[in-house]
């Protein structure tokens, strides 16, 4: 089991390959040292500012180098780090610092309006502006730094630790963060290296948010195994493909909406792909078509995994060997086996037997990969982890006489837009503020770019006029862009079981007709 903390696994590159390259980020290269150095520096400012053993520090902004800095820092002071959601609306963000209870936000120029109101609401946080010049009054990263010594604390931790707190959207509407250890994030890596071919001559392409456990897993991958990460702010797939070329990309991660963009875009044919070793798919459905038009059109090897934040990434995994659309077709519905330590049970969520092979139920899953619970929610904890260490997954699926898991459905309502996990209580809850509605179900339709999407089905309050653009502009000024239906319709009545429970499954059906892989 692994031992290691966060802190540690930059002591010890620092140790044995200082001087080698670990991040590039806007024409510029970053060794181990100068990491080793730079935390070192922002423990020590972190600590001045009052940050404690089992503390928590927040970051709001974009991918940039200050990412990796805050959060390994914060794993030098036994603290942790909690990277937010910069798609988030400014409400939302506030909801989430208030469970949180940072101790100091870093936060980019581009989004400083959004907690603009949080000096004054939470005085006891200490915000930090990440950009020199910016158009805030907030004390500048590099004067908070100041002449901070490049000292390690070496504040006392174990891999047991939290180490980040990472919020997803809670099926009541409410954030919820998990706890991620050191152990639970970085335990598993060598064994995948192996897997997804990862080596000291790997080169790493990031371009997906370190706010999410898939862009903060790989990014972690890299690192840990002491290789190269080329850091892209977001994703822009013409500077992608260039830099595929450019820099001999070896490895990245990629959802279904970024792999439709680069086989689209103009450059693709002229990429050179030679170099890159495996394409690792996931957190969203992807067609049939696409995946097929994507494997004759970037020749390399593509890896689907299934995964959540809440087991810290990779579930199981469809091997190079396993797309094959010719011979071995059937198993591209498929999301793969499950990892050699990961143990996989398929239950009955009535009776919480398990079932047959074949039969489809709640996927449950138990490895050391396993978050420590949700923070500060005891009940939700309970409901989630099993005594004997199984995480109800909430998503239904089965078992092949082969080992491979298939996903049907989700036990919960959760809607996976382009990577992003979507509650629709939490838009419900917004939707019923409208004057013009008196009922309202919030489902998840597919689509083509982001694999599916939210869809309002409304009953609108009497003598009220709404339309479909009232209803999705309203949204907006309450949820994240991502989160707000993109789609309403308009209906009498909500079908109901006897209990009044809205038949969501119902109200889905119609549209995911014809569709064999509802989710991934």
């Amino acid at each position: 089991m692994n031992k290691l903390t966060l802190a540690d696994v930059v002591r010890r590159h620092a140790a044995e390959r200082g001087a080698q390259h670990y991040l590039h980020y806007q024409d510029e290269w970053t060794t181990f040292d100068q990491l080793h150095e730079r935390t070192s520096r922002v423990a020590q400012a972190l600590i001045r500012s009052g940050v404690e053993k089992g503390g928590r520090v927040a970051l709001l902004d974009k991918n940039r180098p200050e990412c990796f800095e805050v959060m390994f820092a914060a794993s030098k002071c036994a603290a942790a780090y909690v990277p937010l959601n910069w798609r988030l609306a400014a409400p939302e963000i506030g909801d989430i610092l208030r469970d949180a209870e940072p101790t100091i936000l870093f936060v980019g120029d581009e989004f400083a309006d959004k907690i603009a109101g949080l000096a004054e609401t939470m005085p006891g946080l200490k915000i930090i502006a990440l950009d020199p010049h910016g158009k805030t009054s907030f004390e500048s990263y590099a004067d908070w730094l100041g002449q901070a010594p490049a000292v390690d604390p070496q504040v006392p931790a174990t891999a047991e630790d939290m180490v980040v707190l990472m919020y997803t959207s809670g099926t009541t509407g409410k954030p919820k963060g998990a706890m991620l250890s050191s152990r639970s994030l970085i335990g598993h890596m060598e064994w995948t290296a192996r897997v997804w071919s990862y080596d000291a001559e790997t080169v790493q392409l990031v371009p997906m948010p370190l706010f999410h456990i898939g862009g903060t897993s790989m990014a972690l991958q890299s690192i840990v195994l002491g290789a190269r990460t080329v850091l892209l702010a977001e994703v822009n797939p013409a500077q992608m493909l260039q830099i595929i070329s450019d820099f001999r990309v070896t490895n990245m991660l990629l959802v279904p909406a970024i792999i439709q963009y680069l086989v689209d875009a103009p450059s693709c044919a002229t990429t050179d792909w030679s170099n890159v070793r495996s394409l690792i798919y996931g957190a969203a459905p992807i067609s049939d078509t696409l995946l097929r038009k994507a494997m004759q059109a970037l020749q390399c090897n593509f890896i689907q995994i299934y995964g959540m934040t809440e087991h810290c990434g990779c579930v199981s995994l469809l091997s190079p060997e396993d797309h094959d659309p010719e011979r071995r077709a059937e198993l591209l519905a498929s999301c793969g086996k499950p990892l050699p330590w990961v143990e996989v049970a398929i239950v009955d969520p009535a009776t919480l037997q398990p079932l047959a092979q074949g039969e489809v139920g709640e996927i449950w899953v138990r490895s050391q990969q396993l978050m420590s619970g949700y923070w500060r929610q005891p009940e939700m904890t309970a409901a989630t982890l099993t005594p004997e260490g199984w995480l109800r997954t909430g998503d239904a699926g089965y078992l092949d006489q082969g080992g491979y898991l298939y996903i049907r459905d989700r036990v919960k309502d959760m809607i996976i837009s382009g990577g992003e996990n979507i509650y629709p209580a939490e838009i419900e809850n917004v939707l019923m503020r409208h004057p013009a509605i008196a009922d309202a179900a919030v489902i998840g339709v597919p689509h083509e770019k982001w694999g599916e999407t939210p869809k309002a089905i409304v009953v609108r309050a009497s003598a009220q006029p709404a339309d479909e653009q009232q209803i999705v502009a309203f949204c907006r000024t309450q949820l994240a862009g991502f989160k707000c239906p993109t789609t309403v319709e308009f209906v009498d009545a909500l079908p109901r079981n006897p209990s009044g429970k809205i038949l969501k499954r119902e109200l889905r059906e119609p549209y995911w007709q014809g569709h064999v892989r509802r989710v991934s």
